[in-house]
């Protein structure tokens, strides 16, 4: 682009999401929202009503994903994206886990859900059980989930370095 591209004029903000073609600029955490933005439209045109969850824990070094959620709120609400801010990794690794099984409620209003969930190195840790067990179970054949790890092997954010890459092997993710 030139600094007289027409393009460079209009550009707002809201692009980050909104936009559907084009290039746009957004921070890592951004991009992950944007992920499930992208993968709920592409089940639109599908034919497909999938809903979203994103659920961790805000003390992660991912832990602006609670803050990215509320500036694109309406957006990602338009597209059936929620959030619920885990008080812990269990509770939220439990919750995506749960919004897997949705064909199993017979009250449901979606054909599946995607979800992400979020956690610093030691949550990884505390959250094997439901890790594992959500990863035996598998997704919803209308679904998926995305697990992000937040490392913090220099200890920045952390009580305790870490490093997830042998608990998530062990847990076969």
């Amino acid at each position: 682009m030139t600094a007289t591209d027409d393009s460079l004029a209009t550009y707002s903000l809201t692009d980050r999401m909104a936009a559907t073609e084009g290039m746009v600029a957004m921070s890592g955490i951004q991009a992950l929202m944007r992920l499930m933005l992208d993968q709920a439209r592409a089940d639109r045109e599908r034919g497909l009503n999938v809903g979203g969850l994103i659920s961790g824990y805000r003390g992660s070094p991912v832990g602006g994903m609670d803050q990215a959620y509320q500036a694109d709120q309406q957006i990602l609400l338009e597209h059936g994206i929620r959030f619920i801010s885990g008080v812990n990794e269990d509770l939220g690794a439990t919750a995506v886990w749960g919004s897997q099984q949705v064909s199993l409620e017979d009250t449901a209003n979606v054909d599946g859900v995607i979800g992400m969930w979020y956690g610093k190195g030691p949550g990884v840790d505390r959250s094997g059980d439901a890790l594992r067990h959500a990863n035996s179970s598998g997704v919803h054949p209308n679904g998926g989930v995305l697990a992000v790890a937040g490392d913090d092997p220099f200890c920045k954010s952390s009580t305790i370095a870490s490093a997830s890459e042998w608990a998530l092997a062990d847990l076969a993710m």
